[in-house]
């Protein structure tokens, strides 16, 4: 059976972006730290006009007050509008999510218009519930002027309304990748009309094991589609996904490929034992938890753990909720609104939240227990410091995770942190084999961290004195202390 022609090509460049000489360009790309690897790649925009985007998107953008379009929309955009399959490579926060669905809308509007029965024209899978969600809302906001229709599906909720809006019929399915199999399966929803296709997130999902329900979708999608891929990391799992997939890709990348934590973000990693750290998690509260409008955001490693921090958490008084697994959607979704409209300022979550918890004015995150691996690292403290406003992350960095202490060392440097002596010897005797867990002392940092002494001997906890300046008294044994109230409220975040 053929297939109807797919108009993907739709992008014309605006006279001010082609009169720009082949320097003003270069010193756009450099500045931002853009590279772009390809063949017959259009040249970035710098103002929203430049993209030649139809008035329904364009008044939206302006009703959001936005100034400028972010590196990544800039050059993105033209990229996926001239119908490129397209790999992007972006820290948290880099505007990923408007910089596809804007083209998302453009192409459902440029087909021709779905028929009863028909799926969707453009189908965007993401890790995670909260991610899928956020994304709906963009899709919404940006889509409703010409009346596209959006279904959101993912697991953890009841099939009946999302098995209704798919048989009623959606240009966009938003779908995390197990529950989409599930529909596809039973014949819910077909893919035979998308040639739209974006993989939000892709490192993550193969970090989930979604490989073979990515690698089963895309085989119901028409060989013509056009694909856009996002990262934050390129590792070898992601290159391989993109090799099978792809067609003459153009690669974007904002930034270094190796893990890069955003430099807006004061990081603070306190060199302590593990059973300090419910200590140090109090104190460490009582210096930033007193204010509402302080929302942090703790993570911990298990789902119990998030539970008893929090009850913890709450019986000194500060407002706390949990989100893990565990939880039901219902429950999930009243945790993250109460976090959002700030009724409680400090979110308990395991890793389930790291990746698509996409919350405003989040000012401090709290690394409790260090994760496996410094991706993960990177993506939890990019919770705060979201499009140039700034924060602040803590980590307890224990004897019990030294085989990440070099990379996170590397981190630390390319983003101009503080290396404190501790960290820096838990590093050098990992990388040579020769580490035995020593009896570190506390943190340091940028930002006014103390540098904080540890403990005197294994049983005998001394924290000493705090003075004026914040600071724990390093030779009274004292456990670190003072920050830098870092942070800034950043409207629009769902956008990013």
């Amino acid at each position: 059976m053929s297939m109807e022609a797919v108009n993907k090509n739709l992008y014309t460049p605006n006279h001010l972006t082609s009169n720009r000489s082949e320097g003003e360009v270069e010193d756009y790309l450099s500045h931002h730290d853009v590279t772009v690897k390809g063949s017959s790649v259009p040249r970035p925009i710098q103002h929203f006009e430049e993209c030649n985007f139809p008035p329904y998107i364009m008044k939206k953008i302006h009703e959001m007050g936005f100034q400028a379009p972010t590196a990544i929309q800039a050059q993105g955009w033209p990229i996926a509008l001239s119908g490129h399959d397209l790999v992007a490579i972006a820290k948290t926060g880099s505007g990923k999510t408007l910089g596809y669905i804007a083209p998302a809308i453009v192409h459902v509007n440029a087909q021709r218009p779905l028929r009863s029965g028909e799926g969707p024209i453009v189908l965007v899978l993401a890790p995670t519930r909260e991610l899928a969600q956020q994304i709906e809302t963009v899709a919404n906001d940006f889509g409703s002027a010409t009346a596209t229709r959006v279904a959101c599906v993912f697991g953890g909720a009841p099939k009946g309304p999302q098995v209704n809006l798919l048989r009623q019929g959606a240009e966009i399915v938003i779908a995390t990748p197990g529950r989409l199999i599930d529909y596809l399966e039973q014949g819910t929803v077909n893919l035979h009309r998308t040639s739209f296709l974006v993989l939000d997130e892709a490192d993550r999902m193969l970090d989930m094991g979604f490989e073979p329900q990515i690698r089963k979708i895309i085989g119901q999608i028409r060989p013509d589609r056009q694909v856009l891929m996002w990262s934050a990391t390129w590792p070898k799992e992601v290159q391989k996904l993109a090799e099978d997939f792809l067609v003459d890709y153009v690669q974007l990348n904002i930034g270094s490929l190796k893990p890069t934590a955003n430099h807006n973000i004061v990081q603070i990693v306190d060199v302590c034992q593990e059973y300090e750290k419910d200590y140090k998690l109090q104190g460490l509260l009582s210096q930033i938890g007193s204010q509402r409008t302080n929302k942090t955001i703790i993570f911990v490693e298990t789902k119990r753990k998030a539970d008893d921090i929090t009850r913890s958490v709450r019986n000194k008084g500060w407002p706390a909720v949990a989100i893990h697994g565990n939880k039901s959607q219902q429950e999930r979704d009243r945790v993250l609104n109460e976090f959002r409209v700030g009724q409680a300022s400090i979110l308990v979550a395991t890793d389930v939240a790291a990746r698509g918890l996409d919350v405003d004015d989040v000012k401090f995150v709290i690394n409790y227990d260090y994760p496996n691996n410094c991706e993960d690292y990177i993506h939890r403290i990019g919770r705060t410091g979201r499009s140039q406003a700034t924060g602040t992350a803590y980590a307890f960095f224990t004897p019990g995770n030294a085989r990440h202490a070099k990379q996170l060392v590397d981190v630390l440097l390319e983003a101009n942190q503080s290396v404190t002596p501790a960290l820096s010897e838990m590093s050098q005797k990992s990388s040579l084999g020769m580490y035995n867990k020593p009896s570190y002392g506390g943190g340091g940092g940028r930002g006014g961290y103390g540098a904080g002494g540890g403990y005197k001997r294994k049983n005998q906890e001394d924290y000493g004195a705090r003075s004026k300046s914040g600071r724990w008294d390093q030779q009274s044994g004292g456990g670190g202390g003072g920050y830098t109230q870092a942070g800034g409220q950043r409207g629009y975040g769902q956008y990013y």
